[in-house]
């Protein structure tokens, strides 16, 4: 019969590359890790991995017991952990996951009066996923995703909660700081700095430069806001960042933000959740105090 215990140790072999460091994760000896395994395979009648000299390799029968268990050992993880939460009296936890870097500001200031009018929900947010965002979702990874880009999937239920205008960001003294709007043309010999993201995830590239047939003179990658924005500053290049996010910084930081394109280029922060969980009253909260404006969600005022 296949258990929980064979869905992790193929799992974990995965992880660690051998059934011995997999026995050392999973605190079970490799001899039982071994005759528990090999029972299985008897069971199955099919085998689970290829040995070749001492490393493994799975069959394609051991590669969909590796897609089981990364699916289904997240939601049991969730299941105990819920449970147990239940038993302490508590009310649950609020898994969110972040699509997008900018953001994270932004949810402070939710985050902040959620957790008073919600004591007994734990928050948790995550920024990197083992399926990404839609798939940590699905696996139970994470239980809300804020993203700019939802993909609209049978099971997941996408709310816009926030809009907002991606700008072009400069120095105070750079020539393009007091234009109207920007054109592509112009960033041609400009260094554009943005968040280590794929570049068909950029909004400045695939609504911006990309439809123009134009890149950057060069492109450079930086994690973290305000790094990036003291490179701008400091005249070391341009970025592409959410305009209440620049103004913000801009009370302290000789910046300034500039529309892209005539018409600039319009956004919008949405909350990803599974339909099944869409109703739990703390995540539905949580999505209506997401929609409220900075002001009122800071005073914990629900809608």
């Amino acid at each position: 019969m296949l258990e929980r215990i064979h869905l992790a140790v193929v799992q974990e072999v995965e992880k660690q590359g051998s059934l011995t460091a997999a026995a050392e994760v999973l605190h079970v000896t490799q001899s039982a890790l071994s005759h528990s395994m090999k029972k299985l395979e008897q069971y199955l009648g099919t085998d689970i991995w290829l040995r070749e000299g001492r490393s493994l390799r799975l069959t394609q029968a051991g590669q969909y017991l590796l897609a089981v268990a990364n699916r289904v050992l997240p939601q049991l993880s969730l299941a105990e952990e819920r449970l147990g939460q239940f038993a302490q009296g508590e009310r649950g936890s609020l898994r969110i996951g972040m699509e997008c870097h900018p953001c994270y500001q932004w949810l402070l200031k939710v985050v902040s009066p959620y957790l008073a009018a919600w004591p007994d929900v734990d928050v948790d947010v995550k920024q990197k996923f083992q399926f990404g965002g839609i798939g940590a979702l699905f696996g139970y990874e994470i239980d809300l995703l804020v993203t700019p880009d939802p993909l609209f999937k049978p099971g997941l239920k996408f709310e816009p909660v926030f809009d907002y205008e991606q700008v072009l960001v400069v120095a105070k003294n750079h020539p393009l700081a007091t234009a109207a709007h920007v054109k592509p043309q112009q960033l041609t010999k400009e260094i554009l700095i943005t968040y280590p993201v794929d570049i068909e995830r950029l909004d400045i590239y695939n609504q911006f430069l990309l439809p123009a047939g134009v890149t950057p003179k060069r492109h450079k990658t930086i994690e973290t806001t305000d790094i990036m924005l003291q490179m701008v500053a400091s005249g070391r290049g341009v970025a592409a960042l959410p305009r209440w996010l620049v103004e913000e910084y801009a009370e302290k930081l000789e910046i300034v933000p500039v529309k892209l394109g005539p018409k600039g280029i319009a956004k919008q922060i949405f909350l990803g959740t599974r339909e099944a969980d869409s109703a739990i009253d703390y995540v539905r909260a949580f999505v209506e105090l997401a929609r409220l404006p900075a002001p009122l969600a800071s005073q914990g005022i629900a809608s």
